[in-house]
C-alpha cells in the first residue's frame, strides 16, 4: 500500500473515533434552557420527549470502547501500513501464488512469527495429523479408497474435508454449478473410478476445449451446434445437423467419431443431455465457438496425500450411492 493511502486510512480512522469522542461529549451535556426531566417540546406517534442524560453505564461503555480501540490500533495491524506494536498478522498478504504462499507459511512456522494461519496450520497438523494417517493408511501403506469408504468415520471425515476445501466450487451437496462438474452422479470427465479421482484430486486438471469460431466461422458453428444437440436428442433443424455432421470431424479426435467422449482427454460424451457449461443452445454455441479452459486445482501441496485420501474416498461413495438408488 502506498504511503497516501495508509496516511489516508489512518486520519479517517482517527477523525471518525474524535468524531464520536465529541458527540458522546456534547450529548452528556445539557445545551438547552430546559431544566434536566422537562418536556423538550417533540412529540412523534404520542411520545414525548423529555430533557434527560445518557445512563451512566451507557455513558462509560461507550468510553470503554474508544479507549479499547485506541489499544487496538496500537497493538494490531489496521492503520495503513502500520504492522502494530505486536507484530502480529493474520496471513502474510504479500504473496502472489501457491508456492509463495507454502514458502511463507514454512517460514513463519520455523521462526514462530505471530502468523496467526501458519499457527493454527501448525497446530492442526499436531492435533490431527495421526488422525488422518490412521483412517487414510496401515502403517505406511495408504489403504485403497474403496475401503476406506466403507469406514463412516473416515467417510465423515473426508466430508468435512471436502466442505472446507471444495464446496466453494462444487457447492455443499457436492452437486457442482455451471463450469463445475456434478460429483454425485455417473457422469466422469476423466473417469469414475476411485483412483482416477485421487489424481484429479491430486495433481488437477486442466480444460483444453479449442475455440473453433475462427475455423468454421459463424454459420459452420450454427451447423455443427445443431448437429452435437441432435446426439443427445434435441430437435434440431436437420438441413443445419447434416451439414454440421460432416463438420464434426475436427471434433471427432476428442469426442469420438460418435461423440461419446474420450475420458483419457477429459472429452465428455455428447450423447447424455449432461452439459458442463449449460446446455441450452446458445451455451453449446458458445462453447464451440470461443472454447472452454476450466480448471481444476492441484491439491496435492496443499492437503497433503493423506488428506486426499479421505476426501477421493468421500467423492468416490456419493457417486457409488447414487448408483445404489
Amino acid at each position: 500500500m502506498s504511503n497516501f493511502w495508509s496516511l489516508w486510512i489512518a486520519l479517517i480512522t482517527f477523525f471518525t473515533i474524535a468524531a464520536v469522542s465529541a458527540i458522546l461529549y456534547w450529548a452528556s451535556k445539557n445545551n438547552t434552557d430546559i431544566k434536566e426531566g422537562e418536556d423538550m417540546g417533540h412529540e412523534y406517534d404520542g411520545i414525548r420527549e423529555l430533557n434527560n442524560p445518557l445512563p451512566k453505564w451507557w455513558f462509560y461503555m461507550f468510553i470503554g470502547t474508544i479507549v479499547f480501540s485506541l489499544f487496538y490500533l496500537a497493538l494490531f495491524p489496521g492503520l495503513g501500513n502500520f504492522k502494530g506494536l505486536l507484530g502480529w498478522q493474520s496471513s502474510d498478504q504479500t504473496v502472489k501464488n501457491m508456492q509463495e504462499s507454502k514458502e511463507a507459511i514454512e517460514q513463519a512456522q520455523k521462526n514462530q512469527h505471530l502468523n496467526q494461519y501458519a499457527r493454527e496450520l501448525d497446530q492442526a497438523d499436531v492435533k490431527f495429523s495421526e488422525l488422518f494417517k490412521s483412517l487414510a493408511q496401515d502403517g505406511d501403506q495408504f489403504r485403497p479408497i474403496e475401503t476406506i469408504a466403507e469406514n463412516q468415520d473416515a467417510v465423515k471425515v473426508g466430508q468435512r474435508l471436502f466442505l472446507q476445501n471444495c464446496a466453494q466450487c462444487h457447492g455443499s451437496d457436492a452437486r457442482g454449478q455451471a463450469g463445475f462438474p456434478n460429483l454425485t452422479d455417473q457422469d466422469w470427465l476423466y473417469g469414475g473410478e476411485a483412483e482416477t479421482i485421487k489424481a484429479t484430486v491430486m495433481h488437477g486438471r486442466q480444460g483444453e476445449m479449442p475455440a473453433w469460431g475462427d475455423m468454421l466461422g459463424e454459420q459452420g458453428v450454427e451447423e455443427v451446434t445443431s448437429y452435437v444437440l441432435s446426439l443427445s436428442g434435441r430437435k434440431v433443424n436437420t438441413k443445419d445437423a447434416f451439414a454440421g455432421k460432416q463438420k464434426f470431424a475436427v471434433c471427432a479426435s476428442c469426442h469420438g467419431t460418435g461423440g461419446t467422449g474420450n475420458p483419457a482427454f477429459g472429452a465428455p460424451d455428447l450423447t447424455d443431455n449432461t452439459w458442463l457449461y449449460g446446455g441450452s443452445r446458445r451455451d453449446v454455441q458458445d462453447t464451440i465457438m470461443y472454447g472452454r479452459q476450466g480448471m481444476m486445482p492441484a491439491w496435492d501441496s496443499i492437503l497433503g496425500e493423506k488428506k486426499v485420501q479421505l476426501i477421493s474416498a468421500y467423492v468416490w461413495q456419493l457417486s457409488q450411492e447414487k448408483t445404489v438408488k
